[in-house]
């Protein structure tokens, strides 16, 4: 199932879809994805199996406005899962990837009050200079959990669906020196979508090793810029699922970033390749971010807004 959220042409509320067949087939009710995960599986099931038979309307692909699939979620929490994009970086400024990297999967909290669906436009962090993209893959979670081992970690995989978590480089250098952070580097816009796709539309992509063999590509005004697979990640969702619910809970609609895979963002490319090669994005720039069988993210980089000062 490739679930959506989308605007309706009818009212401009915000409702639930099943993408088939290239239309959306909206319902009339639940009002959101979070509450149909919050159903578990037999919910999904009954409400696709409505969605086809009785939609409360269908719009095609073409024509319709999508939202991110959980466009409020309760939390975000974006890993830094994948090794080759670890080490690279680390390489390109003369450091080596601190042993505890391979002990746990580090995340930290975005804005959940900053998520933008796959076709919106993306502002530049106010006061930035360096502003950047990654190329992720996110999995929603579709259940209530705590403490969950990683044998059932799968259980909670309610979709998998492609996030770009837009980085304000100079503005996280800055305040990661005082020991805190990312906090405003990271604060002005994730973008997630274009679908909510279920597990059992990928299980044909994994490979011998367990991991989703999944192209994923940028491309940055037509031109290449990064390419990975989604089956070079270190640390499995399964493993992330375990970790995030490690001493809290988890509830359906939480989304668990895998943080950027190798060669997927300016930093990285900047720092091997040189500023001129892979100069920083700006205003008008076209970002288009594309991960297999989930589809893609076309993005228009607008000028940042005003920044007040402080003092």
């Amino acid at each position: 199932m490739r679930w959506a959220t989308y605007r309706s042409p009818r009212d401009g509320r915000d409702r639930v879809g099943l993408l088939h067949e290239g239309s959306v087939h909206g319902l009339a009710e639940p009002a959101s994805l979070v509450e149909l995960l919050g159903g578990g599986v037999g919910a999904m099931r009954r409400a696709a199996t409505t969605a086809l038979t009785e939609p409360a309307e269908v719009i095609t692909t073409d024509q319709v406005v999508l939202r991110a699939p959980v466009p409020s979620p309760p939390s975000i929490r974006d890993f830094m899962a994948f090794e080759e994009h670890v080490v690279t970086s680390m390489q390109a400024v003369g450091r080596t990837v601190d042993p505890g990297w391979y002990e746990i999967p580090v995340f930290y909290f975005s804005n959940p009050a900053a998520v933008f669906g796959p076709g919106d436009p993306v502002r530049i962090a106010p006061g930035s200079a360096a502003f950047d993209y990654e190329l992720e893959v996110a999995v929603v979670v579709g259940g209530h959990g705590a403490n969950i081992p990683v044998d059932r970690a799968g259980e909670y995989i309610a979709g998998y669906t492609i996030l770009s978590d837009w980085s304000a480089r100079d503005l996280q250098e800055h305040e990661m020196r005082q020991g805190l952070g990312p906090a405003k580097g990271k604060d002005t816009a994730t973008t997630i979508g274009p679908y909510l796709v279920t597990p059992d539309e990928l299980e044909s992509a994994r490979g011998p090793s367990g991991g989703l063999e999944l192209a994923m590509t940028a491309s940055v005004n037509g031109r290449r810029y990064s390419r990975g697979s989604l089956a070079t990640i270190h640390w499995s969702f399964e493993q992330l699922i375990s970790y995030a619910s490690r001493g809290t809970r988890l509830v359906p609609g939480d989304v668990i970033g895998s943080g950027t895979v190798g060669t997927g963002c300016i930093l990285e490319l900047s720092r091997v390749h040189g500023a001129d090669s892979y100069p920083w994005l700006a205003p008008g720039d076209r970002v288009r971010l594309e991960v297999e069988r989930l589809g893609h993210l076309d993005c228009v980089i607008e000028p940042a807004e005003v920044v007040h000062p402080l003092s």
